[in-house]
């Protein structure tokens, strides 16, 4: 039996202000006083994760260690089919200390080269820890093509070069509800919620 959040303070473990906006919005209807790691002055761990699960958990335990109360920790990224499914956990890598995703994207285009292949997966897993050690965690996938150039402002990473199966825009063209309704955060954060929350 997956234990309950019981309501009042959590962490959102992430500096990634479009991660906490997300995450935030999702979390509004379960009653959860929500603060980020980057509110709190927490330092951002090292992520020496082989998966995203591994990387969420380690993200999570790190925040609810530091702060005594829930950490909800997030860690995604993009693979693509061509390339055995880079740059997987490391595609905030990618983007560099100055978080350069145009960069990012540039790379990624780089390395498809000719390919005809331009099929790719965002992946999120989600990780709820609390003081005692206690983790709950889920993952979540949306299939999709990758195009060039990017195109739209919103969303952030690698969205605006990303169009998930079935869609005709990418998520960086996407309203944010739209977006919502399809990426693998929400997938993710549904199994968590069905696991984990009740609405306060």
């Amino acid at each position: 039996m997956a234990r309950k959040f019981s309501g009042g303070a959590l962490i959102i473990a992430s500096h990634n202000q479009g991660k906490v906006r997300e995450i935030g919005l999702l979390l509004a209807p379960f009653g959860a006083a929500v603060t980020s790691a980057a509110e709190r002055g927490l330092a951002e761990p090292e992520e020496t994760g082989t998966t995203f699960i591994d990387n969420a958990i380690l993200k999570a335990k790190a925040a609810t260690i530091a702060t005594g109360v829930p950490a909800l920790a997030d860690d995604s990224g993009l693979g693509a089919d061509a390339l055995g499914g880079a740059p997987g956990i490391y595609s905030a890598r990618w983007a560099g200390p100055e978080k350069d995703f145009g960069a990012a994207m540039e790379k990624l285009q780089i390395d498809l080269g000719a390919s005809e292949n331009r099929g790719a997966a965002f992946v999120s897993a989600l990780a709820l820890a609390w003081p005692d050690g206690h983790v709950e965690t889920t993952e979540g996938r949306v299939q999709g093509t990758l195009v060039w150039p990017p195109r739209g402002d919103r969303g952030f990473g690698y969205d605006p070069m990303f169009v998930p199966d079935g869609g005709a825009q990418n998520f960086g063209e996407m309203e944010a509800s739209a977006k919502e309704a399809v990426s693998h955060r929400t997938l993710a954060f549904e199994k968590l919620v069905a696991m984990c929350f009740k609405r306060a």
